[in-house]
Parts: structure tokens; C-alpha cells; sequence
């Protein structure tokens, strides 16, 4: 079963994000888009960072993911990672063996991506070795995915 996707932007990422909602519905994933609906400059990244990253704390069976997006991708980050059992990983471009290693290692279950930085391609391409990684389930990984989950 493929995960529920849920999206979500500032006016930084609004195009990468516009484009990579395309690409996954034509995958026939199930979207869910928290914001922001249009480009609108100057808008606050930390309330839309928060639907996403709530939507994905609430699904306990881990079944859905979140892509957000901003200019750096850092501050989208950290907003999602307040979320207890969100595990969010940044991706700017470049080697995607960092993306794997994010799923592999860390179940990562929200990847943040630098819009000012990657070029629509490579974004969604970024967003499909994402979803096709599966997390290695090894015991130390395992482990310390539960020791990050117990620090309040």
C-alpha cells in the first residue's frame, strides 16, 4: 500500500511544491495538501510545517509521510521535528545517497527540501528514491529510533 503523502509550503517552495503534487498523483498517491494554497510572498512557513508534521504524529500505524518545502529547507525541519514520533530529514540536492541513508537509518517520515536549490526534476526524482526506500529495520537502527522517541 502506498503511504498518504501530505505537502506542504511556504511561498519559497510554492512552485517545486505545485510541481511534485503533480508528479505524485500521477503515481497515484493519495495527496493531501496543507498549504499554502497560493503564492503568496511573504507568508510564515511555521503554521504550515505544523499541519504537516501533525498529520504524520497522528497516523500511530506510520503509514503516512509528509514532503515539505521551503528556501533552505532547514527551519521546515526543525518545525516538523518538534513533533513527537516525526523524524524529518533535509535534502538541498546533490547526492542522494543521503535520502536512502534518511530512510535506511532513520525511518525518516518527513523529508524537507531546499526549493532555493533544487531544480524541479530533481526534486521529484529526489521525492521517488525517497518513497522507494524502505527502512533497513536493523536492530541498532531500530534501537535508536526508540531512544530518539523517549527524549521529551
Amino acid at each position: 500500500m502506498k503511504p498518504s503523502i501530505i505537502l506542504a509550503t511556504d511561498h519559497a517552495g510554492f512552485a517545486v511544491k505545485e510541481a511534485v503534487k503533480t508528479f505524485l498523483v500521477a503515481q497515484n498517491y493519495q495527496v493531501t495538501d496543507m498549504g499554502a494554497h497560493e503564492l503568496k510572498d511573504g507568508d510564515d512557513y511555521p503554521t504550515y510545517m505544523a499541519a504537516a508534521a501533525l498529520k504524520v504524529a497522528e497516523d500511530l500505524k506510520g503509514n503516512t509521510k509528509a514532503i515539505i518545502f521551503g528556501a533552505s529547507g532547514q527551519g521546515e525541519a526543525m518545525v516538523a521535528n518538534r513533533f513527537p514520533g516525526v523524524r524529518a530529514a533535509v535534502w538541498y540536492g546533490g547526492d542522494q545517497d543521503i535520502l536512502k541513508k534518511s530512510r535506511e537509518h532513520n525511518d525518516a517520515n518527513v523529508l524537507s527540501i531546499g526549493a532555493k536549490y533544487v531544480e524541479v526534476d530533481a526534486a521529484c526524482d529526489a521525492v521517488q528514491v525517497w518513497l522507494d526506500t524502505a527502512f533497513s529495520g536493523d536492530e541498532r537502527h531500530q534501537r535508536r529510533i526508540e531512544q530518539i522517541d523517549a527524549i521529551e
